[in-house]
């Protein structure tokens, strides 16, 4: 069946290059994000629910596990941070090659 969304532009651009990415259709990430919007959390499959639960939106979230600390948000930067470098530096040395 047709329908007609009206989406953000942004947004559109972004799921387009990610079905672009993947190697398939705006249709068919459109049709998996709203199957997995729609499916109840209870059927979402846990392959490890000693790692994983299901959180409140129905996605699968890391457990807590006793005695390690949660990571903060500085700290995600710094990670994010370093592996920028460590992926520039890596082009910038193939490219000097």
């Amino acid at each position: 069946m047709k329908t007609t969304l009206d989406l953000p532009e942004d947004l559109l651009l972004e799921a387009k290059t990610v079905a672009v990415r993947r190697r398939t259709t705006l249709k068919a990430i459109v049709e998996s994000a709203l199957r997995r919007e729609l499916r109840p959390a209870a059927e979402t499959v846990n392959p490890d629910p000693d790692k994983f639960e299901v959180g409140p939106l129905g996605f699968l979230v890391l457990k807590r596990q006793p005695g390690v600390k949660p990571m903060m948000l500085e700290d995600i930067h710094r990670l994010q941070t370093e592996c920028d470098e460590e992926e520039f530096q890596r082009a910038v040395n193939l490219r000097g090659s």
